[in-house]
């Protein structure tokens, strides 16, 4: 028996394929709110109005005869079941949340742009920190990214190994 040798492109980083790709094409961690089996297209969502349409949700109007159904995400809001958070804390975040916050809404926009299922559940402001939950776990991290980018300061992100959720927390 030959053993397989991976072939390397331009962009495959040494040693192989990189750690985050090959995560996410092997998951064991399956998001439980994704549907077991496809959505009938057009399937629209009866909260958000978002379109299943082509394999995946989409902003758009709803076509006449569409089915109506419940989005994975609005499904978590319903639930009260994040898959991500993000904790802001800190005296600088006390003193700029306002700004931090801005800053905040304005990536979870950018991502729920390119994808409706993917957006902020709820922001609980306490006097000292404050924590955003989502409906995925791509838009903590790009928040979190946001804010080490903008105001650096320490950022933490922690995956669960045995279920689909991530814990970004930032402070300053």
């Amino acid at each position: 028996m030959t053993r397989r040798t991976p072939i390397r492109s331009p962009d495959t980083p040494p040693g192989g394929v990189s750690w985050h790709r090959d995560r996410i094409l092997n998951d064991k961690r399956p998001d439980p709110y994704q549907a077991r089996g496809k959505y009938r297209e057009p399937t629209v969502c009866v909260d958000c109005r978002a379109v299943f349409r082509r394999g995946r949700w989409a902003h758009g109007d709803a076509p006449d005869g569409a089915r109506s159904d419940l989005c994975p995400a609005c499904r978590r809001i319903r639930e009260k079941l994040p898959a991500g958070s993000v904790t802001l804390e800190g005296a600088f975040y006390a003193e700029h949340r306002d700004e931090i916050l801005q800053l905040v809404r304005h990536e979870a926009e950018n991502e729920r742009s390119q994808h409706p299922i993917n957006r902020i559940m709820e922001v609980e402001e306490q006097p000292q920190r404050a924590i955003v939950t989502t409906t995925d776990i791509h838009t903590p991290h790009r928040i979190g990214t946001a804010l080490e980018r903008a105001y650096h300061g320490e950022l933490q992100m922690q995956y669960a190994a045995d279920e689909y959720r991530v814990r970004v927390s930032w402070r300053r």
